[in-house]
């Protein structure tokens, strides 16, 4: 394995087996973050960015999850390996993560202060004294007005704009962490302070050479932070690219969807319309293996229902998995 990669996921598929059917969550992905860049995942609601997230942490609840099949190497051992202990060493410890829901991350009968403070102890081996310091001196890092008597708030008190800042100050208390994982970091910001929040999480990226895996439906989010992007659509990985490649030349329907229905797009100018991607995804308990945006692709043919496609290389670091591209390659 390249010592510049630093997690790599192989062929991983995860299902959960509910009384309706299996739901086939996430199919065959392969991804690879290296030391010190930031990887996002897009696509829509449903799509698998958030299980794919929680499959690296082993937060998958089994059951009804299963990670059917696949490997999870991160620093040389693959975590799917690990037990109970092993994986909660890591946790906080090389592996930060910042929840998508705060309200439910956050225990409701603990004050906040004392959460992070509890992050601190657990990993800097610190009393609680000088660990409250800390944790006020990191909440003043996210811009909580006030630090020194927020700590002594419960999650209810606070808005949800304030809740995400906690947990992310959270995810920041672990001594260096080697991945930081941002599940919709920004949710419930407002564009000032979500812009503090994603330059407090690069610049701790460049100070301790930091790799982040920045999960998002914000594409200008994606524009402004990463390096590298993947396109997920109902399980499946769609599309890969550096992010200006992905920008500048997007090759697969799905991601020119997405693209064309940003308000900034230069083609709106003088239209009083967005665009809409057209259909609904497809239940994830009825799919099989065919293309799962065949019935959504303006370029659906045959073969879209026939198979899922294999990749496609448009230039070096960009890949797409669509029937219709490669035989326009040809």
């Amino acid at each position: 394995m390249d010592k510049e990669i630093l997690l790599s996921m192989e062929d991983v598929s995860v299902s959960f087996y509910t009384h309706r059917g299996i739901v086939k969550a996430v199919r065959n992905l392969n991804l690879q973050i290296k030391k010190g860049e930031t990887l996002a995942l897009v696509g829509e609601s449903g799509c698998g960015k958030s299980v794919t997230a929680h499959t690296i942490n082993q937060l998958i609840p089994m059951p009804p999850g299963k990670i059917e099949s696949g490997k999870v190497i991160f620093e040389g051992q693959d975590l799917l390996e690990l037990d109970d202990k092993e994986i909660a060493a890591l946790r906080g410890e090389r592996i930060s993560m910042i929840f998508q829901e705060p309200m439910t991350s956050l225990n409701p009968v603990f004050k906040i202060g004392d959460q992070i403070a509890d992050v601190f102890m657990a990993h800097h081996d610190i009393k609680k004294e000088e660990a409250m310091e800390k944790t006020v001196k990191l909440l003043e890092l996210v811009k909580i007005p006030a630090p020194e008597r927020r700590i002594k708030d419960y999650p209810h008190q606070l808005s949800g704009g304030m809740r995400q800042r906690v947990m992310i100050a959270m995810a920041l208390a672990s001594p260096e962490p080697g991945l930081l994982i941002a599940d919709e970091p920004t949710t419930a910001l407002d564009v000032t302070i979500q812009a503090q929040i994603l330059r407090l999480i690069y610049e701790l990226k460049q100070d301790i050479k930091m790799s982040v895996l920045l999960i998002t439906h914000d594409m200008g989010v994606v524009a402004e932070t990463a390096d590298r992007v993947i396109v997920m659509y109902a399980g499946r990985k769609m599309e890969e690219a550096d992010v200006y490649s992905l920008f500048e030349k997007p090759s697969h329907p799905y991601t020119q969807g997405l693209l064309n229905s940003l308000p900034s797009n230069k083609k709106y100018t003088d239209a009083k319309r967005l665009e809409a991607i057209k259909g609904t995804i497809p239940d994830l308990l009825t799919i099989g293996n065919e293309c799962p945006f065949e019935n959504r692709c303006p370029h659906a043919m045959p073969a879209c229902r026939e198979s899922f496609p294999s990749e496609t290389k448009i230039d070096d670091g960009h890949s797409v998995w669509c029937h219709y591209v490669d035989e326009k390659k040809e």
